[in-house]
């Protein structure tokens, strides 16, 4: 009988010809593995989205909110760059499920769905006071203890709203993979990278799958929701050649690899091509190519400016390559607490959203600034 068992078992794979070393045949994943990259909605991850107009110049400036929780600390949640407020969804369901904590998650000033009178004021010292503004908005002359988090450009402005003293009841700051050093070489690059991304799609889901596909986003659940606050609708239809051009360029479907359906994919892609210039498309809300005057502002200085912070400070990087030589003596001496996520791209929030939510509620609940959820090891 047990013969015939591992008889049965071995009969029942499928055969693996050609699969040997150096050979060219692929496996695909059937049709039921498909993934699936159609929106997910905010309000699957937070509890509530308002408007808070905020006075600023003899003008009303109104800036997007999402929010949860109810009592506790506030973290306050500051997006990169052509980011929005919809980056931090699935890490505010994590760690509200994690700790007794409120999350509050903005978007910035000429991101996502706020509206300014001057959106093209990206500078660190605009933004630092956007987010005091907003605070105060919220909570008047007396907030809570808060904590800013912020990633990338959002950590930048973190830091600057922290140096500044925008937030008078700032209990803790947290910079996820942004550091000096390591940003500033990479401006001289970032340009090439910008020019690289397709600069329109043919839909939110297109959108969402070139993110996915093209490593910017390897979540592909955070994908979902975060897109929706890259993108908008173009104001009117396109129909240049490149429009179409760029967007099939975006994306490299594993079916045009075959060389067998290679003439049909070819004929399938023109009939798409021609269909989407007539179809009004989808490109980013913000052309980040035209903020680079403000990109030195942001970064320059950082590191100096965050260790000088007086308040608890957590570092979360994907690589320990990224550390400069300040935050290399400062982690040293003591001065805040760093801790690498591997296998994370940039937006490690988004990839590794139960990573994150776990270093900072460990931080958070050591500093005694909340306790865990009755009932969370």
């Amino acid at each position: 009988m047990e013969k015939q068992l591992h008889l049965n078992l071995l009969a029942s794979k499928p055969p693996m010809a050609g699969l040997q070393s150096g050979s060219n045949v692929k496996l695909r994943m059937g049709p039921g593995r498909k993934r699936d990259f159609t929106p997910l909605p905010w309000s699957q991850y937070f509890e509530t989205m308002e408007d808070v107009e905020v006075e600023n110049d003899n003008s009303k400036d109104t800036f997007r909110i999402y929010s949860s929780g109810s009592h506790g600390p506030v973290l306050m949640l500051l997006h990169g760059g052509g980011h929005s407020a919809l980056s931090w969804a699935v890490f505010t369901s994590v760690i509200c499920s994690r700790i007794n904590c409120r999350v509050v998650a903005m978007d910035l000033r000429g991101h996502g769905d706020t509206k300014v009178k001057n959106p093209d004021d990206l500078s660190a010292e605009t933004m630092a006071k956007d987010v005091g503004k907003a605070v105060e908005a919220l909570y008047g002359e007396n907030p809570p203890p808060i904590m800013i988090i912020g990633h990338s450009m959002g950590g930048a402005i973190a830091v600057h709203t922290a140096a500044a003293n925008h937030v008078p009841s700032l209990l803790g700051l947290c910079v996820i993979d942004v550091v000096e050093g390591t940003a500033m070489d990479a401006l001289n690059s970032m340009q090439n990278f910008l020019r690289s991304r397709p600069k329109t799609f043919k839909s939110v889901e297109n959108a969402i799958e070139w993110s996915v596909k093209s490593g910017q986003i390897r979540n592909v659940e955070s994908a979902r929701v975060s897109m929706v606050g890259q993108v908008k609708k173009c104001e009117e239809p396109l129909s240049s050649p490149g429009v179409s051009r760029s967007i099939s360029e975006g994306i490299i479907e594993e079916e045009e690899e075959d060389e067998e359906g290679g003439e049909s994919n070819h004929k399938r892609k023109k009939e798409d091509d021609q269909e989407i210039k007539k179809e009004c498309l989808y490109t980013w809300r913000i052309e980040l190519s035209k903020t680079e005057k403000y990109w030195e502002g942001w970064f320059k200085g950082l590191s100096s400016l965050f260790l000088t912070c007086s308040v608890p400070k957590l570092l979360l990087l994907a690589g320990v390559d990224r550390l400069d030589k300040d935050l290399t003596i400062g982690q040293m001496q003591g001065k805040f607490q760093m801790q690498v996520l591997p296998q994370c791209g940039h937006a490690v929030h988004e990839d590794a959203p139960e990573k994150v939510a776990d270093a900072l509620a460990t931080f958070v609940v050591r500093h005694k600034f909340t306790e865990f959820k009755e009932g969370f090891p």
